[in-house]
């Protein structure tokens, strides 16, 4: 039993110290980059599937697909593809109504 709890002990003390180390080196002064976040929602090839109600399932793998094989975004695609007008893409296509219910 000594053992036992002076090897969880120890176990403690290395994670609490590891804990503080990654706070002061790492943690402390990040900030958020909010313009790269903004192109990576906006530019997230998973996003698709807020479309199936509007283009149906298969239309939105094509989007996906032609967007990834022609790096380009979403709705060029969805446009380029014919099945949404811009004006419509932005009428449906908003990621932030996706977020978690509160």
């Amino acid at each position: 039993m000594p053992v036992i709890a002076y090897n969880f002990i120890q176990s403690a003390r290395l994670l609490a110290e590891a804990m503080l180390s990654f706070n002061k080196n790492c943690a402390v002064g990040i900030k958020a980059n909010k313009e790269k976040m903004h192109h990576n929602l906006y530019n997230s090839l998973m996003l698709v599937t807020a479309l199936n109600p509007y283009i149906g399932y298969e239309n939105a793998a094509k989007t996906a697909h032609k967007a990834f094989d022609e790096n380009i975004s979403l709705k060029e695609a969805c446009v380029g593809l014919g099945f949404l007008t811009a004006e419509k893409f932005d009428e449906v296509f908003k990621p932030e109504a996706m977020a978690f219910p509160k």
